[in-house]
């Protein structure tokens, strides 16, 4: 078979969903308009001109970069697309730039041979519905609603928490978010900030950045209060404490994913106030 490697346009998003539903993933177009505005996605065409294969990446600010919505299509499998795409998105970036991914099961292997290596672990929590709990922790602060002059305050903790800056990204995802709210304490200093993203399936919470797991609490509640649908939250899984709240409030671990890491030992300094990732794709 003849597959052409090219890079994907707002003209190829519906492609894009479908790709991504014939492996029963649920991208919709908001969530890859974000991606194209972050970064970039490539992938293979057929002769017929149908998406067979993609991977985005998602270059940061600094020097940190996640790769995500690896994907081929089970008829095109066996030609070594996933490793074309996954070496063109690596090739993109510079040698001295951290590359991370959320690997699933199949794609361990691969990812493994082309020197990734486990840093640590997502826990992916579902939920059918959300149960509102209480934190036993006083919280003398206030959560209101994002506003514009919150972003630079935001956008430093963001980085702290995560490892690099990422303000394109985050300016985007808070535009596509359906909830940001920020967290501040009685001096009005922000100390955490949390938002919610309405998918076809679930709505997904985070990121989730907070200095204590009682903030992380009050956050989830804030945001999850009220909601009749399904929910999701990917958690680090050095935030083990976050656990029993969340089991508390109706959600079930789904499954541990590898977080991988290449050009580099390990995931870039944190200062462990990230409770949720934005989403697997973007680290």
């Amino acid at each position: 078979m003849n597959f052409e490697l090219t890079l994907f346009t707002s003209s190829d998003i519906q492609g894009l969903i479908e790709l991504s539903a014939s492996v029963g993933w649920d991208y919709d177009a908001y969530e890859i308009e974000t991606i194209m505005a972050a970064g970039r996605i490539v992938g293979h065409k057929n002769m017929e001109g149908k998406i067979v294969s993609s991977a985005a990446i998602i270059p940061y600010d600094t020097n940190v970069a996640s790769i995500g919505m690896v994907i081929v299509h089970e008829q095109c499998r066996g030609f070594g697309l996933g490793r074309i795409v996954t070496q063109a998105c690596i090739d993109s970036v510079s040698a001295e730039t951290a590359i991370m991914l959320v690997a699933t099961k199949e794609g361990q292997p691969l990812y493994q041979k082309m020197g990734f290596t486990t840093a640590e672990h997502v826990h992916k929590y579902l939920a059918d519905k959300y149960v509102e709990t209480t934190s036993k922790a006083d919280f003398l602060g206030t959560i209101k609603e994002f506003q514009e002059q919150d972003f630079e305050q935001l956008a430093k903790l963001d980085a702290a928490a995560f490892g690099d800056s990422r303000r394109i990204f985050l300016r985007k995802r808070i535009q596509q978010s359906q909830r940001c709210v920020v967290v501040k304490n009685q001096d009005n200093q922000m100390i955490g900030y949390g938002l919610t993203i309405a998918g076809p399936i679930y709505l997904l919470l985070g990121p989730i950045v907070a200095p204590s797991k009682e903030i992380a609490h009050h956050i989830i509640n804030e945001l999850a209060k009220g909601y009749q649908g399904k929910l999701r939250i990917d958690c680090p899984s050095v935030q083990k404490e976050l656990g029993p709240i969340l089991q508390q409030s109706g959600f079930t671990m789904a499954a541990t994913p590898p977080v991988m890491i290449r050009n580099a030992k390990k995931i870039p300094p944190r200062n462990q106030t990230l409770y949720a990732l934005a989403a697997q794709a973007f680290g």
